[in-house]
């Protein structure tokens, strides 16, 4: 087993506690936790939201989210026991002022603890919670506050968020959280890239032809149509999870892992981002909205029909996007992007392509010309492919085909990975910023998205449709071959 940094004793309180998030995510991350010994005996898990529940009712509501939600195989009845006696409910009006005196007397019982406010609610509230916090008296020097995605739907409303947590918070103590930067994989990009000579010294516009970055869901908008028709593909997935995996792919190294350091060299990124003008983005840019198809076999409806009776809309399921960076090292390097919903796999990866040898001493029909690839698995299976040449077995000649060197870090290291929720809710209790976006970030993330989302609003073309369960609009494809390249799409 690695070893395991413990932290302070805490008080971590989660406004919306009685939400999706909340049931979904945040309490089997903390229930994980707890199990190896990472949560501190004397810390309280204090869930808040406005409905009104007896302690005794809220940890029956969390210990039926731990039997959805965690394979049986981790849960044993006495460490669930054990998880539930740290946790509290107290019922609290975030935007109002009912039950404020409630969570004030509960939390000053533990002055000295470190204090985490999860917002697991609307950004619309985070101005309201925040200020709450502050007028009674609930923020210190070893308070933090957490902000869930999305951190506004364009730059003027990402700055209003940001400035009205800005009035009560430091910038020090806000946490804005994008759970795939938790991930093993993501974190293992640091090291892949600056831990390694052999590819550090290739990660350039020489060696490198092109990078891909593909996240693809099999699901619709299940239920949360309501959210999604208002902000679409680009704004929930690629402004802000994409945006970040392309920063670490792409950024210089910083001078150490300090929070700053690493983040620095991600905004440099984000400013180096080529702006798309309109008349590009028909070339550029993809948008596209699933109808009715098969996923896995079973029928399922188009996005309108998920949509709910007659509706009518614009929003974009699919996006894909060609971007270029404004750098030394990445100049004349295509980076193509896409995201969307209803598509065959739940895949996430990062791939980068080499440049083809110039010259084989191989006789013709021995070598397929393949160039080396390097395939970074988010999900489903965290790890990384290198596709490297080799030679066939056997006499008769030499024949040569693509051969992965493949390392899956849970078969290699034999163990369990945590949920990236996990690792980035103990980062907030240490005050370990490094995996969090900074304001900067956020804001110059959307300062490139919203020209591009600005010329989508003023085009009369709606979406391309497609067809559930295939890889989006065709013209998705012909974005990329009309470049002579193609989509990695077999995971290997």
């Amino acid at each position: 087993m690695p070893k395991i940094i413990p932290v302070a004793s805490f008080d971590g309180v989660v406004f919306g506690a009685t939400g999706d998030l909340t049931m979904r995510k945040l309490l089997p991350a903390l229930y994980y936790r707890f199990r190896d010994r990472q949560i501190p005996e004397a810390s309280r898990i204090i869930a808040a939201a406005r409905s009104r529940h007896s302690d005794e009712e809220f940890r029956g509501m969390a210990a039926e989210a731990l039997r959805r939600h965690v394979p049986a195989a981790d849960l044993s009845a006495e460490t669930v026991e054990g998880f539930l006696a740290h946790v509290t409910y107290v019922a609290v009006d975030g935007a109002g002022e009912n039950g404020w005196d409630d969570l004030t007397a509960l939390l000053d019982e533990r002055p000295d603890q470190i204090r985490s406010y999860y917002l697991a609610t609307s950004p619309s509230l985070y101005g309201a919670i925040c200020r709450n916090l502050s007028e009674h008296g609930l923020i210190g020097e070893r308070s933090r506050v957490v902000l869930e995605k999305p951190i506004g739907h364009d730059l003027a409303s990402a700055r209003a968020i940001n400035d009205q947590v800005g009035r009560v918070f430091p910038e020090t103590q806000i946490f804005r959280i994008d759970h795939y930067l938790g991930k093993e994989t993501v974190q293992n990009l640091l090291a892949l890239r600056f831990a390694n000579t052999i590819f550090e010294r290739l990660w350039n516009a020489d060696v490198i032809d092109h990078v891909q970055i593909t996240v693809a869901e099999t699901v619709g908008v299940e239920g949360r149509g309501g959210y999604y028709d208002t902000s679409g593909a680009l704004r929930d997935m690629l402004q802000n999870h994409m945006l970040q995996l392309l920063c670490l792919i792409a950024m210089e190294s910083p001078l150490s892992l300090d929070a700053d350091a690493v983040r620095d060299e991600k905004l440099k990124v984000l400013r180096a981002l080529k702006p798309i003008p309109a008349h590009e983005v028909p070339h550029c840019t993809v948008r596209g909205q699933y109808v009715a198809g098969a996923v896995d076999g079973k029928p399922v409806p188009g996005y309108l029909t998920d949509l709910g009776g007659e509706a009518r809309s614009h929003t974009e399921t699919f996006v894909a996007l060609k971007l270029e960076l404004m750098t030394p090292r990445w100049a004349g390097v295509p980076f193509y992007l896409r995201t969307g919903k209803r598509l065959p796999q739940k895949m996430s990866e990062i791939v980068v392509q080499f440049r083809s040898s110039p010259f084989s001493i191989f006789p013709a029909g021995s070598f397929g010309r393949e160039p080396n690839r390097l395939v970074i698995r988010l999900q489903p299976q965290e790890g990384i492919r290198l596709e490297v040449m080799t030679k066939e077995p056997g006499p008769g000649g030499m024949r040569l085909r693509a051969t992965g060197l493949d390392i899956s870090f849970e078969e290699t290291f034999n163990q369990r990975y945590p949920d990236a929720y996990e690792r980035l809710l103990m980062d907030v209790v240490r005050g370990n910023a490094t995996l969090f976006m900074r304001r900067d970030e956020v804001e110059a993330a959307w300062a490139w998205a919203d020209g591009l989302l600005q010329t989508w609003a003023e085009s009369p073309e709606p979406p391309r449709p497609y067809a559930a369960g295939t890889w989006g609009p065709t013209a998705a494809i012909a974005l990329i071959e009309r470049d002579g390249r193609t989509w990695h799409e077999d995971l290997g």
